[in-house]
């Protein structure tokens, strides 16, 4: 069994290098999925803590079935790096509870962690073997960004603006952590 990181800023490909993996007997989960889980888990302190901050920016939180509205929220944690870590302080354990449930299920299988910031949860960074970190051209990604997302661009580009150390940022896990990193140009 071996646990590998597939990382890179939004929209480089991770899902497509997680599938070429999968391929070669990988499973794989993909921490976007587990962090939407972990957020509907955690929508009731959510909008305890945000809700505030959301009617000061006359932001909705809740879709009209009462389901958080996660593009709401993310108008809201990035586009300050303090609410960030506050909604991250809230999601992280449960992001971390349910990975450590996937990774038990699987024992004895080689398993793909996909997640853009999984350098976050040092907890689940240890546990991998190597870090494989896909990069791909500004232009390439906001495409990609804008055609699955339907996101405003300038939504985009501020979770771009996020992400731009995200590279020294696993480099510097790598370092600490003993653990090698590949780049993969997409």
């Amino acid at each position: 069994m071996s646990i590998v990181c597939v990382t890179g800023q939004m929209a480089a490909g991770k899902n497509y290098v997680s599938s070429l993996f999968e391929e070669q007997g990988f499973v794989s989960l993909d921490l976007d999925l587990v962090a939407h889980e972990a957020i509907l888990l955690c929508t009731p302190e959510i909008l305890a803590v945000f809700g505030d901050e959301a009617k000061k920016r006359g932001i909705v939180l809740l879709n009209a079935d009462g389901t958080l509205n996660r593009r709401a929220l993310g108008q809201i944690v990035f586009s300050d790096k303090n609410l960030l870590a506050r909604q991250e302080a809230i999601v992280y354990p449960k992001i971390i509870e349910l990975t450590e449930k996937f990774i038990g299920e699987n024992s004895g299988k080689s398993i793909i962690l996909n997640a853009t910031v999984l350098y976050k949860t040092p907890e689940l960074l240890k546990k991998c073997e190597k870090i494989y970190f896909v990069k791909a051209n500004l232009l390439k990604r906001l495409v990609r960004a804008k055609k699955r997302d339907r996101m405003p661009a300038r939504h985009i580009l501020a979770r771009f603006r996020n992400q731009k150390n995200l590279f020294d940022e696993y480099s510097l896990a790598a370092k600490e952590f003993n653990i090698p990193i590949e780049i993969i140009k997409n």
